[in-house]
């Protein structure tokens, strides 16, 4: 599948390279690809690349090379991309401990939905998400595959701060927050699991086109594995894809 590509000035720095104006997995698997390929071709002057659900945001060194040279190479790019190319993803799955006090949008959320706690904590379990870009703040994970029964509107009221390792759900989407934050998203449970720890070699655990699968865990759990995160000795389980 081929999607048009659009060059946008960002700044005196930096292209945004959009290639279509959807969530869509085939749409991302594109961006993927196409960040792989710029990764791989490493033009001069190349500083960075940001990948988003649609779009791939590209810094570059306006004393090495400029835009209309770079927006070139994007095009040149673009037209021989190979969605097949993207770097090879993992599967991570996440503890989460749902309600209570780590969770206490749970409640609102089973309401509105018409289900029971358990009943939405399970859908959220059994759905595959997909990491389809971060953003926000540090790797603030935002998820495409929330099941369709559980949709609703962000809060009317955002919170300033919510905490750290939240599970939250907003709109069609699901997310995983690295880290204390203000938020208008509902808040679903909390994971021990430091998804970005600058202790890491890669202090960023999840990367935009990996899966994610939650794991249901009680508080006994939650405070157990929470103390192997802060020691730093708290690494989820995954596959590769």
């Amino acid at each position: 599948m081929t999607f048009p590509l659009t060059l946008l000035p960002a700044g005196d720095a930096a292209l945004v390279a959009e290639l279509g104006d959807a969530i869509d997995p085939d749409l991302n698997d594109a961006v993927q690809a196409l960040d792989a390929a710029l990764a791989a071709a490493a033009p001069a002057g190349l500083v960075e690349t940001v990948p988003t659900y649609r779009s791939l945001l590209v810094h570059y060194d306006p004393c090495l090379t400029d835009a209309e040279t770079l927006g070139a190479q994007l095009r040149d790019l673009a037209r021989g991309l190979d969605q097949a190319a993207r770097a090879a993803g993992r599967r991570w799955f996440l503890p989460v401990c749902f309600g209570g006090d780590l969770g206490e949008d749970l409640g609102f959320v089973a309401d509105r939905t018409g289900r029971t706690m358990n009943e939405v904590a399970a859908l959220h379990c059994a759905a595959d998400y997909r990491v389809y870009m971060l953003g926000f703040s540090p790797g603030f994970a935002y998820l495409g595959g929330l099941p369709a029964e559980l949709h609703l509107p962000r809060r009317e009221n955002p919170r300033l701060s919510t905490p750290a390792g939240s599970i939250m759900q907003g709109g069609a989407q699901a997310a995983v927050s690295p880290m204390v934050m203000p938020s208008g998203w509902h808040l679903l449970g909390q994971t021990p699991v430091r998804t970005f720890d600058l202790r890491r070699d890669r202090p960023f655990l999840l990367a935009p086109g990996d899966r994610l699968r939650f794991q249901a865990i009680d508080r006994d759990r939650f405070a157990a594995l929470s103390a192997l995160a802060e020691a730093g000795a708290l690494m989820p389980e995954s596959e590769a894809l």
